[in-house]
C-alpha cells in the first residue's frame, strides 16, 4: 500500500489550494462573470460540448450517494453480516437504489434500499425481501465482478493508504462502464485522480480499461480557517490524455465532497480550456484559454493605468 501524498512531478497535478479574503473573492466572481460574457459571444460553445460529461458525473454522484446512505440503512436492519457478498447502486426514473447481494455461488438480492432525490434516510424504502436479480441488476453485477477481478490482477490499478477504491457500475443506454474512484478514509481531504474507466460490450465482455488521471491528487482543506479568510476552492491541471474537460469522476468528487470543504468553486485547467465548476449551482462553465489570456492582458493594462493615475 502506498501513502496518499501529492506528486508534483507527475502529469495531472494540483495547482493551488486557495484561501481568499472577502474582497479578493469579489474580484474572482467579477473575473468569472467577464469570462462568461465573452464565452457566449464565441463561435464554439465548449460548455455545451461538456454537458454529457456533467450528466455522467451526476449519475455517478447519485450512485455514490445511494451507496453511502444505503449501506448505513442496510447494516442497521440486516443482522446476518456473513451472508453479504457486496453491493452496488444505480438510478432509474429519479430513484436511486442500492442493492446488496448474497455470497452464494448464484447470489440473490438480499436487500434493496431506495431513495428519492433528497437521499433522506427517514423516507427511504428499506426492503430486505430475498429475490432474484432484475436484468439490469444482473448486468451491473457482472461488469462490477469483472472490474473487481481486473483490479486484483492488473498493476494498472493502484491502492493508497487511508483511501478506498470505489467501483461504480453504470449502464446508460447502450453504454456499459465501471468507473473506479479513490475515496478518502479521513476527513479534511478531497481526492482527485487515481481513477479508472473500464468499458464493456453488450455481452459484458471487457473492451477497454484506462487510467483517467495519471496520479493521485489530494487537496487538503482542513478544519481550521485563517482568521478573516475563507476557503473558496482549489485548482488542478489536465494533460491532453486526461482530457480537455473535467472528467465525470472530477464532477462526482466535487458533488460529494465540495460541501464538506465548503468550496464555492473548483477549476480544472487543460491545454485548451479553463473549466469552472460551481459547487453552489452544480454547473460547469468552460472558457477557452485564449479568452482567459485576453482578460489577463486587459487586466494588466488596467492595473498599469491605475498605477499611473495614483502617481499623478
Amino acid at each position: 500500500m502506498q501513502k496518499v501524498k501529492p506528486n508534483r512531478f507527475n502529469h495531472d497535478r494540483i495547482l493551488v489550494n486557495r484561501k481568499k479574503t472577502h474582497n479578493t473573492m469579489s474580484k474572482i466572481l467579477t473575473f468569472i462573470l467577464a469570462l462568461l460574457s465573452l464565452s457566449v459571444s464565441g463561435q464554439t460553445n465548449p460548455t455545451a460540448e461538456a454537458q454529457p460529461i456533467v450528466a455522467e458525473g451526476k449519475l455517478l454522484y447519485k450512485s455514490e450517494m445511494a451507496s453511502w446512505y444505503g449501506t448505513d440503512l442496510f447494516l442497521e436492519n440486516y443482522k446476518n453480516r456473513e451472508n453479504v457478498g457486496g453491493y452496488f447502486s444505480y438510478t432509474s426514473s429519479n430513484v436511486s437504489t442500492c442493492v446488496f447481494f448474497s455470497k452464494d455461488d448464484k447470489p440473490k438480492i438480499i436487500g434493496t434500499i431506495s431513495f428519492d432525490s433528497t437521499y433522506n434516510t427517514k423516507t427511504a424504502d428499506v426492503n430486505l425481501t430475498v429475490r432474484n436479480f432484475t436484468e439490469i441488476e444482473n448486468d451491473l453485477y457482472e461488469i462490477r465482478k469483472l472490474a473487481l477481478a481486473e483490479i486484483g490482477s492488473d498493476t494498472l490499478f493502484k491502492s493508497y493508504n487511508n483511501s478506498n477504491l470505489n467501483l461504480i457500475p453504470l449502464i446508460n443506454g447502450q453504454e456499459k462502464k465501471v468507473f473506479v474512484l479513490t475515496g478518502p478514509k479521513n476527513s479534511g481531504v478531497v481526492i482527485f485522480g487515481n481513477d479508472y474507466l473500464l468499458t464493456f460490450d453488450n455481452n459484458n465482455k471487457l473492451i477497454t480499461k484506462k487510467q483517467l488521471h495519471k496520479n493521485i491528487i489530494p487537496v487538503y482543506y482542513g478544519t481550521k480557517e485563517e482568521e478573516g479568510k475563507q476557503t473558496v476552492g482549489a485548482m488542478h491541471s489536465h494533460l491532453p490524455e486526461t482530457g480537455q474537460f473535467m472528467t465525470a469522476t472530477d464532477i462526482c468528487t466535487l458533488m460529494l465532497y465540495g460541501k464538506f470543504a465548503k468550496w464555492e468553486q473548483h477549476i480544472v485547467v487543460s491545454e485548451k480550456y479553463m473549466n469552472i465548476w460551481s459547487c453552489k449551482t452544480e454547473q460547469l462553465t468552460v472558457i477557452p484559454r485564449d479568452v482567459v489570456d485576453k482578460i489577463n492582458k486587459d487586466q494588466e493594462k488596467r492595473n498599469k493605468k491605475d498605477k499611473k493615475k495614483k502617481g499623478e
